[in-house]
């Protein structure tokens, strides 16, 4: 798990235009916030013959203008779009609304409001973006853009701001300040497998609120209020039929790229510990999943954007690590799946359901990666004695990491034997786990001796729900790699099956591991299968 930053850039957003905020990126579109509503009221307006004052932003465009969309990446200016309006107290303490929008794209605007305003040379003008309403703004926990470097989205994800508009002869001309911070994210990869790969959303999780309703105080200049939400989910796709961007934005770039794949999201400012999650999907397998990157804490001021570029980059889990217990030699020892010579039908397979007929068939034909199978005798002490099974973790520490290390099921992404998978359980780490010990589990019971009672075969369901972002370095990641019995591989990407390095006293040919599957209800158990199957011998964290 990745644990920088990329804050490539930081730019104050240019108050002068409505919609967006001052993204970084190639020119994007602002969102069009059309209104029948507001249209009616305008001509409502016009036919009774209200009076009303102008207020007018921005810059006339030249006629030689260049033509751009509704942000400028290198000049973070911005434009109005199609319905967008403004609220205004009048002189009386009314809200008004403008009873006219711009009808297309433009630098600058004469917005129309009724309503009195004689009595002061000064008023506040509120943007509240499209899902606002006078100052009180909505940042959404679900947001969607449609497109690559795009942000027509972001008037209806949260972009709002606030303006002094000063009398200059018989009008009110402001500019706008935003009050929004924006994450413009840019993955990128060398990795030939995640390259035919799409960006399908981006998840962001908080240690503080980044969502909910806030209101754009005229005193301090800001928003204010607590939020109601810490969680973001930026789909990144266009649900269109036929569309370009149906299967997500690609991921071709071997650099960061926002004409490739830049996607934006509104979030409250402040100091926030984000865990981003880029959720990325194959469109030929349907193999979806994370790759996860952590945030430190950072002030992310309003009226701001920030450059978040990932190097999207995944773990990649050797074949050579399923043993039976406490064997000498894994259990494709000279028949590796990336073997000169490699043999279909005999050697390792790689896939679900693949079959090698070259497994170790018994400790006469294949005494080195056959299994320990010594029994001193029922109620007698038996653990492991090779190294690599010596530093697993034991049957006691097994039924701690269980039952109190609060497993997480994730859809992280990984590779193994040249195939994408994704899927596996965050644990919390054993100095995180209070009263941890491997001589007894919780109850005081240590399985390696004679138990006071029959094993259990102890089972914990999980949470799907995504580790906080400041407890990350809490837990750590055990791959849902599946297993080999009689050379047939079972559940790579579905369930995790680890051994411990005790034996049961109880049975001269069982030993204890630990399970863990997402089959509808993400459960994670200590079991005593036979020693003849080909689990994972993994240290835990």
């Amino acid at each position: 798990m990745n644990k920088t930053m990329n804050k490539t850039k930081m730019q104050t957003f240019s108050v002068c235009k409505l919609t967006v905020t001052a993204l970084f990126g190639l020119a994007v579109t602002l969102v069009s916030c059309s209104n029948e509503e507001i249209v009616q009221n305008q001509k409502t307006a016009i036919e009774n013959g209200k009076d009303l004052t102008t207020f007018e932003t921005g810059e006339p465009e030249s006629s030689n203008a260049k033509t751009r969309t509704s942000l400028d990446y290198a000049s973070g200016a911005f434009y109005w779009e199609a319905g967008d309006k403004i609220y205004v107290k009048d002189d009386d303490g009314t809200w008004q609304v403008s009873s006219n929008a711009p009808t297309e794209k433009t630098a600058s605007f004469k917005f129309k409001v009724p309503g009195r305003f004689t009595g002061s040379n000064t008023y506040k003008v509120y943007y509240p973006g499209k899902n606002g309403n006078q100052d009180r703004v909505s940042i959404p926990a679900a947001q969607t853009q449609t497109a690559p470097d795009n942000t027509e989205h972001i008037g209806s994800s949260g972009d709002c701001g606030i303006a002094t508009a000063t009398k200059e002869g018989g009008l009110f001309k402001f500019k706008l300040d935003h009050k929004p911070a924006i994450l413009v994210f840019q993955p990128y990869t060398s990795n030939t497998i995640l390259q035919g790969c799409y960006l399908t959303k981006v998840e962001v999780t908080s240690d503080n609120n980044l969502t909910g309703t806030y209101t754009l105080d005229p005193a301090t200049g800001t928003l204010t209020g607590t939020g109601s939400g810490s969680r973001i989910v930026l789909t990144t796709k266009n649900p269109a039929a036929g569309s370009a961007n149906a299967n997500g934005f690609p991921l071709t770039n071997t650099s960061a790229s926002v004409a490739t794949n830049g996607a934006y999201m509104v979030i409250a400012p402040g100091t926030h510990t984000l865990r981003v999650r880029y959720w990325i999907k194959d469109p030929v397998t349907n193999n979806e999943g994370t790759i996860t990157k952590i945030m430190p804490s950072f002030t992310y001021a309003a009226n701001a954007y920030y450059d978040m570029t990932a190097n999207l980059t995944i773990h990649d889990y050797a074949g050579d690590k399923y043993y039976m217990w406490d064997a000498q030699r894994q259990y494709w020892y000279g028949h590796e799946w990336n073997k000169t010579g490699y043999l279909s039908s005999t050697d390792q397979p790689t896939v679900n359901e693949g079959d090698g007929g070259a497994y170790p068939l018994n400790k006469y034909l294949d005494p080195d990666r056959w299994c320990n199978d010594s029994y001193p005798g029922r109620s007698i002490r038996n653990d492991a004695v090779q190294p690599h099974f010596t530093s697993l973790p034991n049957v006691n520490e097994l039924v701690w990491y269980c039952m109190k290390g609060d497993p997480h099921w994730d859809y992280e992404l990984w590779t193994s034997m040249g195939h994408l998978h994704g899927g596996g359980i965050w644990l919390k780490k054993k100095s995180e786990i209070p009263g941890f010990t491997p001589n007894n589990d919780p109850d005081g019971i240590d399985w390696r001796a004679e138990p006071i009672k029959a094993f259990p075969g102890f089972h914990k369901i999980g949470t799907t729900l995504p580790i906080p972002a400041a407890d990350a370095d809490k837990y750590f990641f055990l791959p849902a790699l599946g297993e080999y019995e009689r050379g047939l591989l079972n559940y790579i990407g579905m369930e995790g099956l680890y051994w411990s390095s005790s034996s049961c006293i109880q049975a001269d040919n069982e030993a204890y591991m630990l399970e863990f599957d997402n089959y509808g209800y993400n459960r994670v158990r200590v079991l005593v299968p036979e020693r003849t199957f080909g689990f994972r011998a993994q240290e835990f964290e």
